[in-house]
This record gives C-alpha cells, sequence and structure tokens, in this order.
C-alpha cells in the first residue's frame, strides 16, 4: 500500500501528529501461533496478534511468550496486540510482557467504561501507547463516545457476536446474512463515535470465511461509510478488502472531473453549482477529494 494511501487513513491528535496508518485490511493471528506470525504481516496492511479470544486459557502464557520472542522482528508500526479485558487476570499480564517489547499499539478487548478508568495506568506502564478501543459489548457501545475522546485512544472498532452475546441473544445475524438490527445500530455508534472525536473506526470480522461476497458487499460499505479499515480472520479476506477500499478507475475519473469543475465553477469553488445533472456543494467536493486520497492521487 502506497504512503499516500496509508495517509488517507491517518488521523491526527491535537499536536498534529499521525496516530493511526493501519489498514484498510487488518489480519488477526493466535498469539500462539508464531510459525503464522511473520505470514500474516506478509500478507495484510497489519497484523493483530491475539492474546485473548483465539488463545485457550491452557495457552495464554505461552502466547504471550511467544509475541514478546518475535516482537524484535515484527515492524511496530503495522503489528497491534489484542489483550485481554481491563478486570481480568489476563490483563495485566498481557500489559507487563509488553513493556520490554517495542509494541505500543495495544487492542483493548470488551473496552468499556472500565477502559476509562485504566487508559492512564496504561499510558504510564506503556509510554507512547496507542489504544484500538474494541467495543464489542452493551456497555462498550454506549462508552464509546467517551472512549474516542480520550487521547491515549487512537481508534475505536466494534464487534458483532460479543455484543448480542452480552445483550443475552443467541445470534448477530439474520437467517439471509444481514445483520440483525442491534448489531446494524452498534456499528453506526461506533463509527459516529470515532468521527465526532476525530478518530479512526474498524469494521468488525466477517466471521463466513468462505462468504467472500457477503464480506465484499460489507466492506464496500465500511470504506463508503468512513471506516478506515476492516479486519479479519483469514488471509483469503485481505485481497478483498483492500479492493473494496481502493477507488475504481471510474471513480478516480469522476472525482478529477468534478474537482475540475469546481475549480471552473464562476461563481467560485465553494459556490453550488450542478455538474452532470447533480448538485455540488461543499460535503459532495470532499467525498470527490477522499476518493482520490484514497486512490494515491
Amino acid at each position: 500500500m502506497s504512503d499516500a494511501v496509508g495517509a488517507d487513513r491517518a488521523v491526527t491528535d491535537d499536536a498534529g501528529s499521525l496516530r493511526f496508518r493501519l489498514g484498510p485490511a487488518l489480519l488477526f493471528c493466535p498469539g500462539d501461533r508464531p510459525d503464522r506470525f511473520g505470514k500474516a504481516a506478509d500478507r495484510a496492511d497489519a497484523v493483530i496478534l491475539d492474546l485473548e479470544d483465539a488463545v485457550a486459557a491452557p495457552a495464554k502464557a505461552a502466547a504471550r511468550r511467544a509475541v514478546v520472542e518475535a516482537s524484535a522482528t515484527l515492524d511496530p508500526a503495522r503489528t497491534v496486540v489484542r489483550v485481554n479485558a481491563v478486570g481480568t487476570p489476563e490483563h495485566a499480564l498481557d500489559v507487563a510482557a509488553l513493556v520490554d517489547t517495542r509494541l505500543r499499539t495495544v487492542m483493548v478487548a470488551k473496552a468499556g467504561p472500565e477502559l476509562l478508568g485504566s487508559l492512564g495506568a496504561l499510558a504510564t506502564t506503556l509510554p507512547g501507547v496507542r489504544v484500538l478501543a474494541l467495543c464489542e459489548t452493551a456497555a462498550g457501545v454506549v462508552a464509546a463516545p467517551e472512549l474516542a475522546r480520550r487521547p491515549e485512544v487512537v481508534a475505536l472498532m466494534w464487534g458483532a457476536e460479543d455484543l448480542v452475546a452480552s445483550l443475552g441473544g443467541t445470534s448477530s445475524r439474520r437467517p439471509d446474512g444481514s445483520y440483525r438490527d442491534v448489531a446494524r445500530h452498534a456499528r453506526s455508534a461506533v463509527l459516529l463515535a470515532a468521527g465526532a472525536a476525530g478518530k479512526a473506526a474498524v469494521d468488525a470480522v466477517h466471521v463466513d470465511v468462505g462468504d467472500l461476497d457477503g464480506l465484499r458487499a460489507e466492506a464496500d460499505d465500511a470504506a463508503a461509510s468512513g471506516f478506515a479499515a476492516t479486519a479479519c480472520i483469514h488471509p483469503s479476506h485481505v485481497p478483498v478488502i483492500r479492493a473494496a477500499y481502493a477507488p475504481t478507475p471510474d471513480q478516480v475519473e469522476a472525482a478529477r472531473a468534478l474537482l475540475d469543475a469546481a475549480a471552473a465553477n464562476p461563481g467560485g469553488r465553494d459556490a453550488v453549482f450542478t455538474h452532470d445533472g447533480r448538485m455540488v456543494d461543499g460535503p459532495v467536493l470532499r467525498h470527490a477529494e477522499a476518493v482520490l486520497r484514497r486512490a494515491g492521487t
């Protein structure tokens, strides 16, 4: 991925420094499978080394050791470590294991009100930490606006399966594969919370590994809606996600033509005008600019 495309995914903090440069395809990899770390990093735009749900309880200590041992050879700018939820015995062990590594982008599982109270301590333990808060419970979705406003947090992600489990439900999707309304609401709520705070949002994984058409539709929608990246659980999902976030040649050509028309507008670039039968104003121009940024032009 070009630097220009990476910059399109970047979100700046108040000091103007780049805080989030990951995506569009973030690939999860179990923390107890060090044989896969390098392959996952090579195939995706960033790898998420998972110390939480992908690792059984008896293997968690070994997974922490594997991540620490591999940290010297992994690119810290393209590596995220998912740690267990705040309040669990494993959380403190996960964070402590990262102290002597270069890895400082941490995804906190089941983020919620408890994370708000622990962010200061986390930043003290891991100076320069960049937190990706995974809002995957009812409490986490409700807390998303507060989490997004915290300076330690660079991005929010949402998750459907844990969300529905936290509500006592049994399935995040309808029989036709589409999300149930509560999952769609949570997805939108997390995206809006991130956007309102000037932070990035990451879309949830598509758990049906073989359903590339469903993944493609969701990734297309994520890119069009303003997500900065989509997480995935299988290498075959990476090219589908990348293609969804990359504008087509026709979209690039149309965006250029629109911006050229705006530049030539007799009333000035910011004045409302009509182009190809469509009213054009400031927001429409910003859409076109986003297309070109994503294309790296």
